[in-house]
């Protein structure tokens, strides 16, 4: 097997932009556990007093991730996001107006990988989201596990990411006054598992929990789907049933892949076809078919794209 190198005479727009692509990839698979090092190395240096000082205010801070998290419209502004955006690129296409007095549950489909399209439209402002949907704020739910490590907690909420715990999707769609957008990876990380360049395997069964806090507070779903998104990363081979499925599903996700992925470029545009409203005399059964129209805007998108 020989080594590629990239051609000398690749123009700076493009360094640019992978660079940004690698800064990203690090900040989702490494960063959380460098973060964890400095602080031990801090508590156990002569600036301890700092790590001390940073517990307390951890302490005092724990609740926030599940409190509609602390937002940094500056970081959201990055020129590096913009970098991060033109890479693939992304697109965010809006096909319906929002009312920014209410609350909104995004159904996001599929989930990839690194959960590229998300990131790159709803953590950032690079593709315009606050331009699109004024008087919404959005936030990407992500397990709060992530947030319980010191320093990287602080980065990742200035994005708008905030816990996927049950409570912290209730306080977002209960605000009285509005303009929340929750954005849940109904698939998981289970779903990353399918993750492959021309496949879509989608995990909707068992998956109703956004949609019953919905119900429960009178917020309106919208299904959303990154088209794209399972082209830019390949995986090794996992059939279900095979050692490496049962080793993936029994450790954490950044590392049941085994290697570090590498992001190919393939346009990625993020879509949401209609607004559900729901009220809290639907049944079951119409939560089960509003999961399933969440899954739809593929095949209409392929005909109209």
């Amino acid at each position: 097997m020989r080594i590629e190198f990239a051609p000398l005479n690749v123009p700076l727009r493009r360094r640019l932009q992978t660079a940004a692509v690698v800064q990203w990839i690090f900040s989702f698979l490494a960063l959380a556990q460098c973060c964890l090092a400095a602080f031990v190395l801090l508590a156990l240096s002569d600036w301890w007093m700092v790590a001390l000082l940073y517990a307390g205010w951890l302490w005092l801070d724990w609740d926030t991730p599940t409190n509609g998290g602390r937002r940094s419209q500056w970081m959201r502004r990055w020129s590096v996001w913009e970098h991060f955006r033109d890479y693939f690129p992304l697109t965010l296409l809006k096909t319906v107006d929002l009312d920014p007095k209410k609350n909104y549950i995004f159904g996001f489909h599929p989930h990839g990988v690194l959960v590229a399209g998300a990131f790159g439209n709803f953590c950032t402002e690079a593709t315009g989201f606050s331009h699109l949907f004024p008087g919404l704020k959005p936030h990407l739910l992500m397990l709060p596990f992530w947030f319980r490590v010191p320093f990287f907690r602080e980065y990742i909420m200035c994005g708008g990411l905030v816990s996927s715990s049950k409570s912290s999707l209730s306080y977002l769609v209960s605000r009285p006054e509005g303009g929340n957008v929750a954005v849940v990876a109904v698939g998981g990380a289970s779903e990353a598992l399918d993750a492959r360049p021309g496949a879509l395997t989608l995990q909707v069964q068992n998956r109703k929990g956004f949609i019953k806090l919905a119900l429960k507070h009178g917020a309106q779903l919208v299904p959303v789907f990154s088209f794209g998104e399972n082209e830019l990363f390949d995986q090794i081979e996992n059939p279900t049933g095979s050692p490496l499925r049962r080793l993936q599903w029994g450790s954490p996700s950044q590392w049941s892949r085994l290697r570090v992925p590498a992001a190919r470029t393939s346009r990625v545009f993020i879509k949401s076809t209609c607004r559900i409203s729901l009220s809290s005399s639907s049944s079951t059964n119409a939560a089960t078919a509003l999961l399933t129209t969440s899954t739809s805007p593929s095949s209409d998108g392929a005909r109209e794209h």
